[in-house]
């Protein structure tokens, strides 16, 4: 973990500083946006700072490894704030039951790489879990199942993260 955590930082360290170059020497200046993300989902969940919740139920239910393959997995990231939302006891009871708790996780995440450009096109997606998402757009607001979509396309390796400000439970 502690590999991963580091990892992330340097990737997160270089993004940075790639973004900030000297914008007066236009032959070497990039954008974060051009360079080809190297952090999978699960570093770049941990580089977002965001989502420690999350990154602590993935490793509990024992999918580290999996949202660090080859993918590509679209996935809705419920936020800390999200979690805290959740009735009281609730995330102890799931992290209490991994079976339970990997359900929930995989209702997040959709196979294949969906950018907000596709999303908006979509009524439903359906999960890894099994079941389907409902996706509405409403005066360009995005939600899934009810809960809004509030930043779109965090591009990983090995696919794309979309913030959700609630956790959906199937």
């Amino acid at each position: 973990m502690r590999r991963i955590r580091l990892f992330a930082a340097v990737s997160a360290i270089a993004l940075v500083a790639a973004a900030c170059g000297d914008a007066a020497d236009d032959t070497t200046t990039t954008t974060a946006a051009a360079v080809a993300p190297t952090a999978d989902i699960v570093e770049t969940a941990i580089a977002a700072g965001d989502f420690t919740t999350l990154v602590a139920a993935v490793e509990a239910a024992d999918l580290v490894e999996t949202l660090q393959g080859e993918g590509p997995f679209t996935v809705f990231a419920p936020t800390d704030e999200a979690f805290a939302a959740l009735p009281e006891g609730t995330l102890d009871s799931l992290l209490a039951d991994p079976d339970a708790l990997s359900n929930v996780l995989l209702y997040h995440v959709v196979p294949g790489e969906v950018t907000a450009d596709q999303v908006v096109e979509l009524s439903t997606a359906t999960t890894v879990q099994g079941a389907d998402l409902s996706i509405e757009v409403t005066d360009g607001n995005v939600t899934v199942n009810g809960a809004n979509v509030v930043t779109t396309d965090v591009m990983a390796s090995n696919g794309v993260i979309h913030v959700i400000d609630a956790v959906l439970v199937p």
